[in-house]
């Protein structure tokens, strides 16, 4: 029961995936009279989702850091960009902690948002937001990595402006996107730099480089600071903090799924 298959762990956040994925081009255009089915939708997907968490997290417990085969995305001129995932201890514990935060939080917000006329789009946002922050923590390159970074804050920009009829929304929403984009700056500027530094994007290779010596201290250090101004971004820190009272301008369930789970 401990050995977990590679697509399971796939299965994690391309179920969220699959949610946003049905939502937005069947129920919404073709059903939008059951906007319910949105909601149960949603909740079915990250309920399976965090079962398959419960799994990943027994099985890091028993046999240790999980190593699967990476699969090629791109190529661009000499260099290939792989896709995959990666779970170690931290890894496994995250997706159980954003699984069951987010499984509450679309529980509850059922009752909040019924009889809002936004509600399928709601749904589909939140399939997509949790999808994303699983997507990141399961990344096991910095490519896919940035990748899911930036659709988390996509996701956070549509969801803080999904009143967007109102100018106060509209305005935060605004303010957090481009508030967020400045630390990430740095964080792009981190993974440029270790490429052309380590000639690798893959972060198991990354640490080994690191362990073993292979990479200078000074080129660790700023990688460190890029990443870190990043997260400082994201966790809304001095002096990046200004978008955070503003975030309030969205539902409810938003604010407190940002709050548990993205800037956690």
């Amino acid at each position: 029961m401990s050995d977990i298959p590679e697509v399971a762990v796939w299965l994690i956040f391309l179920l969220p995936i699959l949610s946003f994925v049905v939502i937005s081009f069947i129920i919404r255009p073709f059903f939008n009279n059951k906007a319910l089915y949105a909601g149960y939708l949603t909740i079915g997907c990250i309920a399976a989702s965090l079962a398959l968490a419960l799994w990943t997290l027994i099985s890091v417990n028993s046999n240790g850091e999980l190593l699967f085969e990476t699969h090629e995305w791109a190529v661009i001129g000499s260099t290939t960009i792989n896709m995959g995932v990666m779970v170690d201890s931290l890894t496994a514990v995250m997706v159980v902690v954003i699984t069951i935060c987010s499984l509450m939080v679309q529980i509850y917000s059922q009752g909040y948002m019924h009889g809002d006329s936004g509600y399928c789009r709601y749904y589909a946002f939140m399939s997509l937001f949790t999808a994303s922050m699983l997507g990141l923590v399961l990344a096991d390159n910095l490519v896919q990595l940035f990748v899911f970074w930036e659709l988390v804050g996509l996701c956070s920009y549509l969801l803080i402006g999904f009143w967007f009829h109102r100018p106060s929304a509209a305005a935060a929403a605004k303010k957090a996107f481009l508030v967020t984009r400045l630390g990430d700056f740095g964080f792009l500027a981190a993974v440029l730099y270790l490429y052309f530094r380590a000639d690798t994007l893959d972060i198991a290779e990354l640490h080994h480089l690191a362990i073993t010596g292979a990479l200078a201290g000074g080129v660790l250090t700023w990688a460190a600071i890029g990443i870190f101004s990043g997260a400082v971004g994201k966790s809304a820190q001095f002096p990046l903090h200004v978008w955070l009272p503003d975030a309030m301008e969205g539902p409810t369930p938003v604010s407190a799924l940002i709050h548990s789970s993205t800037m956690v």
